[in-house]
């Protein structure tokens, strides 16, 4: 523990070492409390209703990722007998022994939530979530007619016996486990396990009935696993069903290739991505009504670590209730509010998105402005004659991609297309894959990275005949190319025709498609090639700055704060004077407030109905005020296994929104967590008599009143223009 003085507080002469392990927050534990604020959101009465059912399943959807991904990984560390420890010290079993316990105690609120809270509210709007016994005969006469006519066809019962030995169950599939019995032999009990089909959908609804004169929803739903365990004799004749329940597994998802050994890189990772499913099994969660027969039988035949054996009330899944909400959707006091993303005359309007990117850098801030423009920036130089290349990195996009359907026809057109897609990027793998052979069916020369190197980059270089010369226009993002989560999603996307991000831009690409990289980078800064160095030597320069006397700042806001390097410049800053404020959405191993070691590091992270994601960082640097967007968080693995991109933004007016936008951020006191020196998160709290200050509610209010002045603006200034009015015939009159 951190040694006290004799008032309480740390000594500086006490304090530890800035190596002590004490003074890093474990990577997985701080993510856990992450997900708690997630949860927070959804225990939150005044968070309207179906807002919260979304933050509940988010926790949910966010925990099964976790396990199949961090919780899996170390247990592959204790199989392995990995000695390495992560810079806290805790080793891989430590670490799994406390996120059992953090884990059991967040499963079990969020199951009371949805039995206790959510649910029951939900019934209250008319839409209830019932069992086929509480229906009335008709009800379950047609419940059954739809079960045989509907289900049955597509279940597969598979017995347990010696004959028949447990099967395989599929990560994150819905299963059923029954104990049955002979009618003519009751002592004898056997087991059956079945998984409940994701062709169907989850939710049964029954017949509502006719619809209120005042137009509210009245509509009773049904489990699909209650619908089939309410039918298990037609499934198994000669056997009576003692009892059914549900259960659900999650497996190690992740998985490893040797790039170096791999022939064919994309066929590799879709042969992995059909073999991940055959993962060790890392987690069970079942009903807390099971019986102990049928529990002992899934641990023993699953093989899962006892501690992570989850017991839970109501329905397990909770993320697919989110369709219970679908009814509801027009009830607006049950949602928050809606809103449009601001437009800018400039760029919506205007009949080319080149020559106004020409005249000046231009910064937009999702979701807040329209991602409008960047999907535009694409498109028309798919057919814009005077476009000769287009060259586009894509991490993750959406299924109906406008940016892969405009590479497509720059291709068809004739133009130079070039497409890095990243097949590795997790969970979205198999996506990439049909991305990537539509791409190369189009003609699109499509690169799958660098050897060992994940691309995870938001870059897009348009080439452009302008006259006798080339020109470059460079689009730089902190976010995806993905119009959907555009809109949910808070990042920047910065457009520029400035010649040295253009050569920059162009070398960025050769490197990703030859692997050769220019001497010097003259306005980018890139990962795994000197970005972490850079970041470094920023901390090291102010440090230098505060030591002089002389004024010394730091505002970072990112996803996760983990590398151990910066986490100790950040505390060697604090000691030297330096103030630092750091926006950190979810993992932040630093401790902030440690007398003698961080007194001048504040933390802060914000939850709310936009996922915190653009990385934003800024330097005092001796009154030159350095502000970047970047694609990476301060991790190791961004700075040592991805290509990542830092940009400056130098116009002064597009720094000063920028740092206008970091500061509303430091303000919030509605959505806003400080961490403290122990790991623990409270809620930020203003001063006595000042406002309430929501920061996303207040960027959007500030996106739309900008976009408003610039559309007056543009009014002014575009020129009155009179034309002649036509005068038509009037109708003769009837001469009847």
């Amino acid at each position: 523990m951190l040694g006290p003085c004799y008032h309480g507080d740390m000594c500086p002469a006490t304090a530890p070492h800035p190596w002590n392990p004490e003074l890093f927050i474990n990577r997985e534990l701080s993510w856990l409390e992450f997900n708690g604020r997630v949860l927070g959101e959804a225990l939150d009465p005044s968070v309207p209703l179906l807002e919260r059912l979304k933050f509940a399943a988010i926790t949910s959807t966010n925990l099964d990722e976790f396990f199949m991904v961090r919780v899996a990984g170390l247990f592959e560390q204790v199989a392995a007998e990995v000695m390495d420890v992560p810079a806290d010290g805790m080793t891989a079993g430590e670490q799994l022994e406390a996120i059992s316990s953090r884990c059991h105690g967040m499963i079990d609120q969020l199951h009371r939530l949805m039995v206790d809270e959510l649910l029951p509210a939900m019934s209250s709007h008319g839409v209830q979530l019932v069992r086929p016994e509480d229906l009335d005969s008709e009800q379950q006469m047609k419940l059954t007619a739809y079960f045989r006519g509907q289900v049955l066809p597509v279940l597969t019962p598979l017995a347990i016996d010696p004959g028949h030995p447990f099967p395989h169950i599929r990560n994150r599939s819905l299963n059923l486990v029954a104990i049955l019995s002979r009618q003519h032999s009751p002592a004898t009990q056997a087991f059956a396990v079945l998984q409940v089909p994701s062709v169907l959908h989850r939710l049964v609804h029954v017949d509502p009935p006719p619809a209120a004169e005042d137009g509210s929803v009245t509509q009773r739903v049904v489990l699909l696993e209650d619908v089939i365990a309410a039918h298990l004799g037609d499934l198994f004749p000669g056997f009576q069903c003692l009892g059914a329940w549900p259960f659900q597994v999650i497996r190690n998802f992740d998985f490893e290739i040797d790039e170096e050994e791999a022939e064919d890189l994309l066929e590799t990772v879709k042969e992995e991505v059909r073999r991940r499913d055959q993962g060790r099994a890392v987690c069970l969660t079942v009903g807390r009504d099971m019986e102990a027969p049928a529990i002992a039988l899934l641990k023993q035949s699953l093989q899962v670590d006892p501690r992570y054996v989850f017991l839970v009330d109501g329905p397990l899944a909770p993320q697919d209730l989110q369709g219970l909400a679908h009814p509801l959707q027009q009830q607006t006091p049950l949602l928050d509010p809606p809103f449009t993303p601001a437009e800018y005359p400039h760029l919506e309007d205007a009949e080319d998105l080149f020559d106004v990117i020409s005249k000046g850098d231009v910064l937009l801030h999702h979701p807040y402005d329209s991602f409008d423009p960047v999907v535009d920036f694409v498109s028309r130089a798919a057919v814009d004659p005077n476009v000769l290349a287009i060259k586009q990195t894509l991490y993750r996009t959406s299924g109906d991609s406008p940016i892969v359907k405009a590479l497509v026809t720059a291709a068809e057109n004739g133009k130079e297309v070039a497409a890095l897609v990243e097949i590795k990027a997790r969970f979205d793998e198999e996506n990439n894959i049909q991305w990537a052979q539509a791409l190369e069916n189009a003609g699109v020369h499509v690169i799958y990275g660098l050897l060992g190197l994940k691309t995870h980059c938001k870059v897009s270089l348009v080439v452009r005949r302008e006259g006798p010369a080339l020109r470059r226009y460079v689009h730089l993002g902190t976010g995806n190319y993905n119009p959907h989560t555009a809109k949910l999603y808070t990042d920047l996307s910065f457009f520029t025709a400035g010649q040295a991000f253009g050569e920059d831009a162009t070398a960025l690409f050769n490197l990703l498609t030859s692997c050769t990289a220019p001497l010097q980078w003259r306005k980018l800064t890139v990962a795994p090639l000197g970005f972490h160095e850079r970041i470094l030597a920023a901390i090291h320069r102010e440090t230098q700055y505060a030591l002089a006397g002389k004024p010394a700042q730091i505002i970072a806001k990112m996803n996760s704060l983990v590398d151990p390097d910066v986490v100790r410049g950040l505390y060697a800053a604090s000691q030297a004077g330096v103030e630092i404020d750091l926006i950190v959405r979810g993992i932040c191993c630093i401790r902030p407030q440690v007398p003698g070691i961080s007194d001048r590091i504040r933390v802060r992270s914000v939850v709310d109905r936009f996922l915190e994601h653009s990385r934003i960082f800024y330097f005092e640097a001796g009154g030159a005020q350095d502000v970047y967007g970047s694609s990476a968080d301060w991790m190791p693995r961004n700075f040592q296994r991805r290509v990542e991109v830092m940009f400056p933004i130098e116009d002064p007016v597009l720094k000063e929104q920028t740092l206008a936008q970091l500061r509303i951020t430091l303000a919030d006191n509605s959505k806003a967590h400080e961490l403290k020196a122990d790991g623990s998160y409270v809620r930020a709290t203003g001063i006595p008599g000042q406002p309430t200050v929501r920061s996303q509610a207040a960027l959007l209010e500030q996106s739309r009143r900008r976009a408003s002045e610039a559309a007056k603006s543009e009014a002014i200034q575009r020129p009155f223009v009179v034309r002649p009015v036509r005068n038509r015939p009037t109708k003769a009159p009837d001469p009847s």
